[in-house]
């Protein structure tokens, strides 16, 4: 029986473990945290992503490496790729780890953004601010996520807090993209080169977290899964990549501009589990392992609601139609992830009636967003 190793033990960890056990694999993972979520399927090291020692026991007990968030330590991947195959290849880790670095690459590859400048002092932040004038988005290049590090600014004074609150440098200026609506494409490859698409999803975020992903996305213009095919396969082209590989757009006038990838499964493709022939996780596992890759095609009509801060009483939610509960095991703390539930239907009437008569699922204001959608 292989084993995978996987730096990192959380939520995600979890979820590629019960892909991955019924295919005959092991789980071994490296995390400071105790009691993770992952632990509970699989051997884990509690040790920091550096440390030398658990990193040797990884690479020696590990058949191959994967990980499961963006914010490892390049070193640490690109030391254990040295006697490991470790996926995806440490060159998507480093161009996803920075922002300035990964518009960069998206714009070498011919996928647009939002126009960016790099700010590291005050005469940067003031340039910025002259050449993609306000409002605009102040990000920490590195370390963000779930909206941490990052903030919108409508005058001068809004600037120089937030570049102070930032840490005045390693920052970058974007330009406010005054979207139609956020969309995601997850895309996996195979270490034969082999590419399959899952359809383009639509999201919805409230404070910075993810709340709501809808599956399929309508799409209104037939062209738009294909822009979106076309240019996460320049990504996967360039990158040599093998696994899953998550890319973030705006929709602006039926036109794609990617925010950011992530080089592992992701959030926006929780529904795959039950809404698609072959999940994100499974086709992770067999991208990585060299097994042939599955059928993403969905599974009728989803719905991915985030559980954020406490658990909804399981005996109520699972009582709707098509729900399937994940609890992640996680203690109960505010803005925190500790589960997700996802609603199937076989037609997106079904779908939305069900959403409609569960709102309370929903923060308000993202009920009121998915309302507004159904209303376009």
């Amino acid at each position: 029986m292989k084993t995978i190793g996987v730096l990192g033990a959380g939520q995600l960890a979890r979820m590629l473990a019960l892909a991955g056990i019924p295919l005959g694999f092991k789980f071994l993972y490296v995390d400071p945290s105790h009691s993770s979520p992952a632990s509970l399927l699989g051997e884990q090291i509690v040790a920091p992503f550096e440390d030398a020692t658990a990193l040797q026991k990884l690479a020696d007990s590990s058949d191959l490496i994967t990980y499961e968030f963006e914010n490892i330590p390049v070193s640490v991947v690109r030391k254990l790729a040295q006697t490991r195959s470790v996926f995806p290849p440490p060159i998507a880790l480093e161009s996803s780890q920075d922002r300035l670095l990964e518009k960069q690459f998206f714009n070498q590859h011919g996928i647009d953004t939002a126009p960016f400048y790099p700010v590291d002092d005050q005469a940067s932040l003031e340039h910025a601010i002259a050449v993609l004038k306000l409002p605009l988005i102040l990000k920490t290049r590195r370390f963000g996520y779930d909206g941490k590090g990052q903030f919108l600014v409508k005058s001068l004074e809004d600037a120089i807090t937030a570049f102070n609150q930032l840490g005045q440098k390693g920052i970058i200026a974007e330009g406010f993209v005054k979207f139609d609506r956020e969309l995601s494409c997850i895309a996996v490859r195979g270490i034969d080169g082999a590419t399959f698409f899952y359809p383009l999803v639509e999201n919805f975020h409230h404070q910075g977290i993810l709340r709501l992903s809808l599956a399929p996305a309508l799409v209104h213009n037939s062209d738009l899964n294909l822009q979106a095919s076309a240019q996460v396969g320049r990504i996967l082209q360039a990158l040599d990549y093998v696994g899953i590989l998550a890319v973030e757009f705006f929709e602006k006038e039926g036109r794609l501009i990617a925010n950011e990838m992530a080089p592992r499964v992701h959030n926006s493709g929780h529904w795959t589990i039950e809404g698609a022939e072959t999940s994100q996780f499974e086709n992770h596992i067999r991208a990585v392992a060299g097994l042939p890759l599955g059928d993403p095609k969905p599974r009728g009509f989803s719905a991915m609601i985030n559980i954020i801060g406490s658990m909804p009483d399981a005996t109520k939610v699972l009582k709707i139609p098509g729900a399937h509960l994940h609890d992640y095991g996680k203690e109960p703390r505010a803005g925190r992830k500790l589960g997700h539930l996802t609603i199937r239907a076989d037609s997106l009437e079904e779908l939305n009636r069900t959403l409609q008569e569960n709102l309370n699922l929903l923060p308000l204001e993202t009920a009121k967003q998915w309302q507004n959608r159904l209303n376009r």
